[in-house]
């Protein structure tokens, strides 16, 4: 077991990426307890050092703090601007908002930042905001999914970080044709299988065929949250935040139980590279890559 209180870790760069430096006097039990622990770490000769890729999955093992998102044009807004960003940032972290909700906000926010130039944001007046929507719809051409995300982003500035009254936009916004997603017959779904050979990649459609899950609840199955006994799976904070139990298919266990058996998962029953939940990005790369191995050409609702 690694006593990290023998290591110290600092963040730093190397070959011009974000990395994690680990620093411990020279002792070949802590080096093994390192490499046993990450696998992956690395020597740098011209540092003198091991490091480790700084990532969330890394960060949690050492029990830090997930990496913040933070826009790379941050240093083109006026000072009163970056000031504005800052607590937007601080009020989305306050109210809980994932990474990806945070991510997405601060780059509608940012856009209109980025125009207003030196202009500050807390000086607009609600129908120079709605002349920003319109610009938005008319000459960029911006969808309506994309218009209600840059609109909830600019309302949560400024009702809960400046406190001001709720404030509702008379929008025209672009519809899109309504069009269901197309069901997978039983074959389509058999063909989808038999075009994937990685055991895990395998499991992982199987689960979510199985039980009807989204993939983002797929990557956040934890071992503890599968209970055999009672065939049952936890699923914890899903969407709208709440916790639910779903079946889990009497023909898939024995595909887990040996697949626990030869991938020996340490927390998340799907882990990357370097531990952590399995990227809901990587799932939809394997399912289109399927499908289209499959020849299977129709659009398919959450892949």
């Amino acid at each position: 077991m690694m006593n990290f209180d023998c290591y110290q870790f600092f963040f730093g760069k190397h070959n011009n990426k974000n990395v994690i430096w680990v620093d411990f006097p020279f002792n070949h039990l802590l080096k093994d307890e390192l490499k046993h622990t990450f696998p992956f770490a690395k020597w740098s000769r011209s540092q003198k050092s091991w490091f480790l890729p700084d990532n969330d999955a890394v960060r949690s093992q050492l029990g830090m703090d997930p990496k913040k998102y933070f826009p790379t044009k941050f240093h083109l807004l006026s000072t009163e601007n970056q000031l504005a960003l800052q607590k937007f940032i601080v009020q989305l972290d306050l109210k809980a908002y994932s990474q990806n909700t945070i991510k997405t906000y601060v780059s509608e926010l940012m856009h209109l930042l980025l125009i207003l130039k030196n202009k500050p944001v807390d000086e607009l007046s609600k129908e120079r905001l709605k002349d920003y929507f319109l610009y938005c719809v008319r000459d960029l051409k911006m969808g309506e999914r994309k218009i209600n995300s840059k609109i909830n982003a600019i309302k949560f500035y400024f009702e809960q970080v400046l406190h001001q009254e709720k404030m509702f936009f008379d929008i025209p916004r672009p519809k899109k044709p309504s069009t269901l997603p197309k069901l997978l017959s039983k074959a389509e779904v058999k063909a989808i299988f038999s075009q994937v050979n990685n055991p895990k990649h395998l499991l992982i459609l199987k689960l979510c065929y199985g039980m009807g899950l989204r993939v983002s609840e797929i990557v956040g199955i934890e071992i503890g949250h599968i209970d055999s006994d009672r065939m049952l799976v936890l699923i914890s904070a899903a969407k709208g935040k709440k916790d639910r139990y779903v079946t889990l298919p009497d023909s898939i266990l024995p595909l887990l139980r040996d697949y626990y058996k030869n991938y020996k998962p340490k927390k998340y029953l799907f882990e990357g590279q370097y531990g952590g939940k399995y990227s809901v990005s990587n799932v939809q790369t394997i399912f289109k890559r399927a499908l289209k191995k499959a020849k299977i050409h129709k659009y398919v609702g959450g892949s």
